[in-house]
């Protein structure tokens, strides 16, 4: 009889360790899916846009925009084609037609004032987008690792389009939000969910092992005092 209840705390506990990873993992839906492929579009097209301001604008403000946007959508894309690669979503291998043509467009202007106003006015709309695309994936999205990296991307977005927002420049809204080597996760963020967390996984599983644990041997000494009376 006793055997038996500890084969049965035993397996409460490790039943309980196993479906809490399994909760937080949760599956790929075609918003998750589209999300990747989208904003990877955007990464690239974000990093060849900073690449030829930092060429062709002509002033120090637009140049330093541009060095920022390479900065953070290079480390951003990062997370990006890690959860493809682990969710097994193919990404585009370039911009979308629509981004390459606009760039195009913008650089026809090189070297000259009309540059510098065109690139804002594209960054302005290309960040509204991203924005959007972002607000989307996080009501719509499934997967809790792909809506926890729209979640860490949003603020990084919505400062790059502060600094262009209407079409000005306005560089000293940079924040150094993305630091090198954190996979594109905002240092400062410390308001990220469970869902973003895997050592908050790996805690709410040991505690729901330990409880489940505490539950059954409890059980047990009960059931001991019975049978000593």
């Amino acid at each position: 009889m006793r055997k038996r209840l500890l084969s049965a705390a035993v397996m409460a506990v490790a039943l309980s360790g196993i479906s809490a990873p399994q909760a937080f993992a949760g599956g790929v839906s075609a918003q998750d899916e589209m999300f990747l492929m989208q904003a990877h579009q955007g990464n690239l097209a974000e990093i060849a846009a900073g690449n030829d301001a930092q060429k062709h604008a002509t002033t120090d403000c637009v140049k330093h925009v541009g060095t920022v946007l390479v900065r953070d959508h290079s480390k951003l894309d990062a997370d990006v084609k890690m959860l493809a690669g682990k969710l097994n979503v193919t990404l585009p291998g370039s911009p979308s037609p629509e981004q390459r043509k606009e760039l195009a467009a913008v650089q026809a202007k090189a070297g000259s004032p009309a540059y510098d106003a065109a690139w804002l006015t594209t960054q302005d709309a290309a960040h509204r987008k991203t924005l959007a695309l972002i607000d989307q994936e996080l009501k719509a999205g499934k997967n809790a690792e792909v809506k926890a990296a729209a979640r860490s991307a949003r603020p990084v977005v919505a400062m790059h389009l502060d600094m262009v927002r209407g079409g000005t420049c306005h560089a000293a809204k940079d924040a150094r939000m993305v630091h090198a080597g954190s996979g594109g996760h905002l240092a400062a963020d410390t308001s990220l969910p469970a869902e973003n967390s895997l050592a908050t996984a790996g805690f709410l599983s040991m505690a729901g092992g330990l409880a489940a644990g505490g539950s059954a041997w409890f059980w047990l000494t009960r059931r001991r005092s019975a049978e000593r009376r």
